[in-house]
């Protein structure tokens, strides 16, 4: 679920047009440091490396999920060798992103976003992935879009985008959107020989729909993170659909923010007790 911040990036169009800038930007920022750096006695650098040490950032985190999404993903995927994520429902390169912090250390993978013209900035910033501009939905068919002056709450829910309109969001445009199945974007998209290490979906409270769509027998992901929005603590597992799906192949569940799930894919066990027994 992702809840946009007034004071960040407020639209589509605002966030494109400042990529270029901000990475010309950067690139200059650094070659400025590396000149200044050129500059100064050695005592001096070293002294300022101390400090920032003891005041700043050295001993911090920088994370780019909404909810540390990313922070969960380090304890489990800390010393694996870079692999390969799909990201349904992707956003934004960066911002409230679960994938972008695995992109900086090598990992690559497949980003999936419905709103139109978002990919412009993916290939921009995130040029090693595949940035596929699709809707994933059940089936085959065509779902109205509610694009919001905000658009981290686009969603294909009419429900859900009522709900959250008022105050300074609103719909500014409604689109219709052929969608996909996620089994048939996979099947175009991924490379060959490719296992999927991390499946994350952020789709506005059709996550269930998308998970129903792949197929399982080809695609299991070792790590899936998902919203379960019916899901308010661990022990009521059984309230939510999105659990009891990934239960019936074969996934527990690992860890848990405010609205994320992060499942884990574990070999069917033995003396044939489920993950619902397992999880009680």
């Amino acid at each position: 679920m992702k809840t946009g911040g007034h004071s960040i990036a407020k639209g589509h169009w605002s966030c494109q047009c400042g990529v270029f800038s901000v990475t010309f930007i950067w690139s200059q920022v650094k070659r400025m440091r590396i000149w200044i750096k050129s500059l100064l006695p050695e005592t001096v650098l070293r002294y300022l490396s101390q400090i920032r040490q003891i005041w700043f950032t050295t001993y911090a985190k920088e994370s780019y999920s909404q909810e540390g999404e990313d922070m969960l993903l380090d304890r489990f995927l800390e010393y694996r060798e870079p692999g390969f994520y799909v990201d349904v429902g992707a956003h934004h390169p960066m911002r409230f992103s679960n994938t972008f912090r695995l992109y900086r250390k090598g990992w690559r993978g497949i980003n999936i976003d419905a709103n139109p013209g978002s990919m412009e900035m993916f290939q921009r910033v995130r040029p090693r992935d595949i940035n596929i501009e699709a809707a994933v939905s059940s089936t085959h068919q065509e779902l109205t879009y509610y694009i919001f002056n905000e658009p981290a709450l686009n969603t294909f829910k009419k429900d859900l985008a009522l709900e959250r309109v008022g105050g300074i969001y609103s719909i500014i445009k409604e689109v219709n959107i052929m969608t996909e199945p996620l089994r048939k974007l996979l099947d175009q998209h991924l490379p060959a020989n490719t296992s999927i290490d991390l499946l994350t979906i952020d789709v506005e409270g059709l996550d269930y729909d998308v998970l129903l769509s792949n197929d399982w027998s080809r695609y299991s992901p070792e790590f899936i993170l998902a919203e379960c929005l019916e899901l308010s603590a661990l022990d009521h597992a059984k309230s939510d659909p999105v659990v009891n799906l990934l239960f019936e192949h074969h996934y527990t569940m690992v860890a848990k923010t405010m609205h994320t799930v992060l499942f884990r894919l574990t070999l069917p066990d033995p003396t044939g007790t489920s993950n619902e027994a397992r999880m009680r």
